[in-house]
């Protein structure tokens, strides 16, 4: 990609967190284009040379680009102060601060005079070479590569001084010693994972043995391994700790971030081939270059997805205090929006070779589906921007979303009553006929089965995000709800009557105030609840169930309160005293047959 091979693009970020930024941005210059795209209806203008062309009754759904109308002359001032402030928020600034911060602070010894003497003497400012070169533009480290770095030196300052020491400054002992130690850190540098660990035991070594030779035993070699390691083991702490602290890469905030760029932008996608392929006017058909863009821009988003699974693939190794980090919704998640993504370019595929003419030729049909259209579309982008926005800024997602599968069927539903209109008015020869079924076993299978995979797998991201971040006025109330039920109950609460004699109880106690008396009921309502999520086996499907019509129904009979003393907030339309119903009148039907009657008569039969 950088014409490097794969350790130096690791050792720069580049393997996985720099591949992420840069398909990412590439993502984003190509989807900021089709976003200033805009829906833009047919011209509903009497206009006779128009209505040769096409019927106006009904407004296209195809995307053109919105004109500019402002001037880029009068802002171009403000336009470069934005692209320069921009810029400055940008890695390459961080990355420069922080390095600037890290070789400051440890170069402060330098300008102090008393310090002079071990800051030279003892070569102490080999720890801000050591911080300068290990520090990394886009990765920030965990505690394994602290570890692995700091071990790395320490055993390069250790080896250098026994060198020295075991043939008193031989250089052929040295050389003996050089080659055990620096064939493992260079292949460690070269061909690992990790190669800045070999790079730290490479220059530990050599500089160590350097100061020795050249200080021919005085100092002690102890001594100037002693002083150098812990100069090399202060530049590696110090460049982690400062990529910790300043403007972290975090690999789980920027996973979750991502996976909600990637929904988002299949949602920019999805809308682009829906309304550039799906539904498009006579004479707007995609040519070769929208088909071009198209996989250009799909290729990109395949490159996208695997740079989420290599983000994921780096959580493993970071510190989180709170609790262990759950890659598994992630998986699931990006799984399913991968999913969601093919769905759409097999469905642009279908759409090259196969599309319903018989709605785009006839405009009173393209008319009646219009509106099904256009809620199937908008459900779909809702809930996509829905989760993609709750996931972005985690936040809890709503407990009820639009449903995509409710509207896509209704859609599919009218689809069907027209072809057979279509099919029963006659106007289709026998060749169309046999055309159409043919053309429909393609549809079936990969042209609307292609729309409907979106739909389900919709579902899946709505199920995974709100594993993640959570559901609104959901989750906390069951986890209360839950937890409450475990301590209170061990066993089912007491009744005062079983649920099938709740309405004699009821009518045996007509001084007691209704809400008390269900109170009991209620509680043993939120036992059975949690009973049936067991699920136990002993608990009837019918224990709480009240049987009305089984010769109790002369008992179920309405209680009137004191309108006067009553909280007259709680009444949006309140009845006029003549209105209301008789204290003790029955509250039901008298029968079941009387109930039936009136049923039918309610839903006209």
């Amino acid at each position: 990609m950088h014409r490097t091979n794969a350790q130096v693009r690791h050792d720069r970020g580049g393997l996985t967190a720099g591949s992420y930024f840069k398909s990412f941005s590439d993502i984003a210059a190509i989807i900021q284009k089709i976003k200033s795209r805009d829906f833009q209806p047919l011209p509903r203008e009497d206009d006779d040379d128009a209505s040769k062309d096409h019927d106006t009754l009904y407004a296209t759904m195809t995307a053109s680009e919105p004109e500019d109308e402002w001037s880029t002359k009068r802002n171009r001032m403000r336009q470069q102060i934005w692209r320069v402030l921009h810029r400055l928020q940008g890695f390459e600034t961080r990355f420069g601060l922080k390095t600037a911060a890290i070789t400051s602070l440890l170069s402060i010894p330098a300008w102090i005079y008393r310090a002079n003497g071990w800051w030279d003497g003892d070569e102490v400012w080999w720890g801000v070479v050591m911080a300068w070169l290990i520090m990394g533009p886009r990765t920030g480290g965990n505690i394994q590569d602290l570890i692995t770095r700091v071990l790395c030196a320490v055993l390069g300052s250790l080896w250098a001084g026994l060198s020295y020491a075991a043939g008193d400054g031989n250089p052929y002992v040295m050389a003996v010693f050089a080659v055990i130690f620096m064939l493992p850190m260079i292949y460690r540098y070269t061909q690992s994972t990790h190669p800045r660990s070999g790079l730290v035991g490479c220059i530990s070594f050599t500089v160590v043995s350097l100061a020795e030779v050249a200080a021919q035993g005085k100092p002690s070699p102890a001594t100037i391994a002693a002083t150098h390691g812990v100069a090399m083991i202060v530049g590696v702490v110090a460049s982690i700790t400062v990529n910790w602290v300043l403007w972290p890469f975090v690999a789980r905030h920027d996973l979750r971030k991502a996976t909600a760029t990637m929904m988002f932008y299949c949602s920019i996608l999805y809308r682009s081939i829906v309304s550039r392929y799906v539904y498009y006017e006579e004479g707007n058909e995609p040519t070769k270059e929208d088909i071009r863009a198209s996989e250009i821009l799909e290729g990109r988003l395949r490159e996208g997805f695997v740079r989420l699974r290599q983000l994921l693939g780096l959580t493993r190794h970071e510190i989180r205090l709170r609790a262990p980090f759950d890659p598994l919704p992630y998986s699931a998640l990006i799984d399913a929006c991968e999913h969601f993504f093919e769905y759409i370019v097999t469905a642009r595929q279908a759409s090259l070779f196969y599309h319903p003419h018989f709605i785009r030729d006839n405009t009173e049909f393209a008319a009646d589906l219009l509106g099904h259209r256009r809620d199937a579309i908008a459900t779909i982008l809702t809930n996509l921007y829905v989760l993609s926005g709750a996931l972005r800024a985690d936040r809890k997602v709503p407990k009820y979303l639009p449903s995509a599968a409710a509207t896509r069927k209704q859609l599919l539903d009218r689809m069907g009553v027209l072809e057979a209109e279509l099919a029963a008015s006659g106007r289709l020869s026998v060749d169309e006929k046999l055309e159409g079924r043919k053309w429909a076993q393609i549809y079936s299978y990969s042209y609307n089965e292609s729309l409907t995979g979106c739909v389900e797998q919709l579902e899946e991201l709505e199920k995974y995000t709100k594993a993640i971040v959570g559901e609104q006025g959901h989750s906390d109330s069951s986890e209360e709800e839950t937890t409450s039920t475990e301590d209170d109950f061990e066993s089912a609460p007491s009744l005062p009557e079983t649920p099938a004699q709740f309405l004699s109880y009821l009518d045996q106690n007509p001084e007691t105030p209704t809400r008390a008396l269900l109170q009991p009921y209620l509680t043993y309502e939120k036992w059975l609840r949690y009973e049936f999520v067991r699920p136990n086996a002993e608990i009837d499907c019918l224990s709480n169930i009240v049987p009305v019509y089984n010769g109790q129904e002369s008992l179920f009979r309405i209680r009137t309160i004191d309108y006067e003393l009553a909280d007259k907030i709680r009444y949006l339309m309140p009845l006029e005293s003549y209105e209301r119903e008789e204290d003790k009148s029955l509250a039901i039907a008298a029968s079941l047959e009387e109930y039936q009657d009136n049923f039918d008569g309610f839903t006209r039969g």
